[in-house]
Protein backbone atom coordinates (compact mmCIF):
# COMPACT_ATOMS: atom_id res chain seq x y z
CA UNK A 1 0.00 0.00 0.00
CA UNK A 2 1.13 3.41 -0.78
CA UNK A 3 0.64 5.19 2.80
CA UNK A 4 3.12 2.44 3.87
CA UNK A 5 5.85 3.81 2.20
CA UNK A 6 5.46 7.44 3.26
CA UNK A 7 7.39 8.74 6.32
CA UNK A 8 6.24 10.13 9.15
CA UNK A 9 6.59 13.85 7.75
CA UNK A 10 4.57 12.88 4.77
CA UNK A 11 2.11 10.66 6.65
CA UNK A 12 1.69 14.06 8.86
CA UNK A 13 1.12 16.37 6.12
CA UNK A 14 -0.78 14.37 4.13
CA UNK A 15 -3.05 14.41 7.53
CA UNK A 16 -3.01 17.98 7.84
CA UNK A 17 -3.97 18.16 4.24
CA UNK A 18 -7.04 16.58 4.64
CA UNK A 19 -7.57 18.24 7.68
CA UNK A 20 -7.37 21.79 5.64
CA UNK A 21 -9.31 20.00 2.58
CA UNK A 22 -12.38 19.71 5.23
CA UNK A 23 -12.18 22.84 6.29
CA UNK A 24 -12.60 24.33 3.14
CA UNK A 25 -15.13 22.31 1.73
CA UNK A 26 -16.88 23.35 5.28
CA UNK A 27 -17.11 26.62 3.90
CA UNK A 28 -18.16 25.80 0.36
CA UNK A 29 -15.27 25.81 -1.35
CA UNK A 30 -14.98 22.60 -4.01
CA UNK A 31 -11.96 20.48 -4.45
CA UNK A 32 -11.08 20.98 -8.06
CA UNK A 33 -7.46 18.91 -7.82
CA UNK A 34 -5.03 18.12 -5.13
CA UNK A 35 -1.40 17.91 -5.16
CA UNK A 36 -0.50 19.38 -8.75
CA UNK A 37 2.64 19.11 -9.42
CA UNK A 38 4.76 20.35 -11.77
CA UNK A 39 8.00 21.55 -13.04
CA UNK A 40 7.77 24.59 -11.50
CA UNK A 41 6.70 23.54 -7.92
CA UNK A 42 3.72 21.99 -6.44
CA UNK A 43 0.27 23.22 -5.06
CA UNK A 44 -1.16 21.39 -2.48
CA UNK A 45 -5.07 22.52 -3.14
CA UNK A 46 -6.75 23.85 -6.52
CA UNK A 47 -10.26 24.84 -4.95
CA UNK A 48 -13.34 26.17 -6.39
CA UNK A 49 -15.04 29.04 -4.06
CA UNK A 50 -17.75 30.25 -6.73
CA UNK A 51 -15.88 31.46 -10.20
CA UNK A 52 -12.82 32.03 -8.39
CA UNK A 53 -9.82 29.45 -8.65
CA UNK A 54 -7.95 28.94 -5.38
CA UNK A 55 -4.66 27.90 -5.29
CA UNK A 56 -4.41 26.58 -1.37
CA UNK A 57 -0.82 26.33 0.61
CA UNK A 58 -1.15 24.08 3.73
CA UNK A 59 1.40 24.72 5.98
CA UNK A 60 1.73 23.15 9.33
CA UNK A 61 4.46 23.78 12.71
CA UNK A 62 4.53 22.21 15.41
CA UNK A 63 5.02 25.43 17.61
CA UNK A 64 5.24 29.02 16.21
CA UNK A 65 9.14 29.24 18.02
CA UNK A 66 10.32 30.49 14.75
CA UNK A 67 7.23 33.18 13.56
CA UNK A 68 4.58 30.13 12.85
CA UNK A 69 3.68 27.98 9.75
CA UNK A 70 2.43 31.48 8.17
CA UNK A 71 5.22 32.98 8.46
CA UNK A 72 7.07 30.13 6.74
CA UNK A 73 6.48 30.74 3.72
CA UNK A 74 9.60 32.16 2.03
CA UNK A 75 9.85 34.82 -1.33
CA UNK A 76 11.38 32.15 -3.07
CA UNK A 77 8.15 29.43 -1.67
CA UNK A 78 5.90 32.36 -3.39
CA UNK A 79 7.91 32.09 -6.36
CA UNK A 80 7.38 28.62 -6.55
CA UNK A 81 3.89 28.54 -5.86
CA UNK A 82 2.76 31.26 -8.47
CA UNK A 83 4.57 29.95 -11.23
CA UNK A 84 3.22 26.38 -10.76
CA UNK A 85 -0.37 28.11 -10.91
CA UNK A 86 0.75 29.98 -14.13
CA UNK A 87 1.22 26.32 -15.56
CA UNK A 88 -1.85 25.07 -14.39
CA UNK A 89 -3.58 28.01 -15.82
CA UNK A 90 -2.59 27.34 -19.09
CA UNK A 91 -5.10 24.70 -19.61
CA UNK A 92 -7.78 27.66 -19.56
CA UNK A 93 -8.85 29.48 -22.98
CA UNK A 94 -9.61 32.23 -20.48
CA UNK A 95 -8.17 32.66 -17.12
CA UNK A 96 -10.79 32.63 -14.28
CA UNK A 97 -10.39 35.58 -11.41
CA UNK A 98 -7.84 33.94 -8.67
CA UNK A 99 -6.17 34.09 -5.56
CA UNK A 100 -4.00 32.30 -3.31
CA UNK A 101 -4.82 31.49 0.12
CA UNK A 102 -3.06 30.06 3.36
CA UNK A 103 -4.06 26.88 5.79
CA UNK A 104 -1.93 27.59 8.55
CA UNK A 105 -1.97 24.70 11.17
CA UNK A 106 0.33 25.68 14.27
CA UNK A 107 0.31 23.41 17.32
CA UNK A 108 -2.89 21.77 15.83
CA UNK A 109 -4.64 25.15 15.38
CA UNK A 110 -5.94 25.37 12.18
CA UNK A 111 -6.28 29.26 10.57
CA UNK A 112 -7.83 30.00 7.08
CA UNK A 113 -5.78 33.04 5.34
CA UNK A 114 -7.51 34.00 2.58
CA UNK A 115 -5.70 36.06 -0.08
CA UNK A 116 -2.60 35.49 1.57
CA UNK A 117 -0.80 36.05 -0.86
CA UNK A 118 -0.40 38.63 -3.23
CA UNK A 119 0.77 38.86 -6.73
Amino acid sequence: MWWSRLSDKQRQGQHWEQAALAHLQGHGLQLVEANFQCKGGEIDLVMRDGDTLVFVEVRQRANAEHGGAAASITPAKIRRLVRAAQLYLVRFAETPPCRFDVVAIDAGRLAWLRDAIEV
